[in-house]
């Protein structure tokens, strides 16, 4: 059975969700969401592995500090916690902003990143080198987020109204997304400091994010770890070129588009997002 648990990492009280044995896999959740969006893939990753599930900094039960949100720090945080645990390395899954904390956590500690698993984004730096107008109409929620005090004034007015446009826009099987899973991020992001300190994580893309990026491209690094980008097919980044995208990113990839899914995978389709990390993951 799953366990909650807390840490205490680079200064913060770090809550994190628990289950099974065997190597490491770490669960890294994206915006607006917390470790409640694994549930439905928890038990059945518990039976090969011992996963961990963390709400980020500035996310859900863990600790809300005013600073360290560039992408560096928040791998520092999920690095240090796999260390407490016992992990010389593990394998990771992130999605949305979480598949940005495990990219740079794969660039900053190759070895402590066994496999790398990316659910429906692509790089910081290639949103910004490809932004444009049908792109910032698409992603126009960065430039928003990124803008002081305003999107927490504004969105602060409905948590509920303002999270739930985004659950609407950016699903095509709303039934994975209960009532119950939206309650419990409403309720998350309803915290003092929550909207803050994720519009914080979205402040940190540019100019922190984006210049540790260019710094890394410019030396020619890039992902040596086994990488599995997956997409839904009717979200944002199913717009553009994925595979070719990553494949500047990084030397082994495997890529796959999921048929009839919107942003969240791992709740709209969870049993395709775990036939593709089964077998990612066994072959390790």
């Amino acid at each position: 059975m799953p366990t909650e648990e807390v840490a205490l990492i680079n200064g913060l009280r770090v809550h994190y969700t628990r289950a099974g044995s065997g190597p490491g896999l770490v669960l890294l959740h994206g915006w607006p969401q917390t470790s409640h969006c694994w549930r439905k893939l928890i038990p059945e990753l518990a039976r090969t592995h011992t996963v961990i599930a963390p709400d980020l900094r500035g996310y859900g039960r863990t600790d809300k500090p005013r600073t360290g949100y560039d992408k560096r720090t928040m791998a520092s945080d999920v690095a240090a916690l796999a260390e407490s645990l016992g992990f010389e390395s593990v394998s990771v899954v992130g999605h949305d902003r979480g598949a940005r904390v495990a990219h740079r956590w794969g660039l900053d500690r190759p070895a402590q990143v066994d496999r790398l698993a990316l659910l429906d984004v692509v790089p910081t730096r290639e949103m910004w080198r490809r932004l444009n107008a049908e792109s910032a109409m698409a992603y126009w929620h960065w430039l928003f987020h990124m803008q002081p005090d305003l999107p927490e004034r504004l969105a602060g007015a409905d948590v509920a109204g303002y999270l739930g446009y985004f659950f609407e826009r950016w699903t095509v099987n709303r039934h994975g997304l209960d009532a119950a899973a939206i309650d419990e991020y409403v309720r998350a992001f309803s915290a003092p400091g929550a909207l803050r300190a994720g519009f914080d994580d979205y402040r940190a893309s540019f100019p922190h994010d984006s210049e540790h990026d260019d710094v890394d491209a410019a030396a020619g690094r890039k992902l040596t770890m086994p990488v599995l980008a997956l997409w839904g097919s009717a979200g944002l980044p199913a717009r553009l070129p994925m595979r070719e995208i990553w494949l500047d990113y990084a030397e082994d990839l495997t890529s796959a588009e999921i048929p009839e899914c919107g942003h969240f995978l791992p709740e709209e389709r969870p049993e395709a997002v775990l036939t593709h990390l089964r077998e990612f993951l066994k072959a390790a």
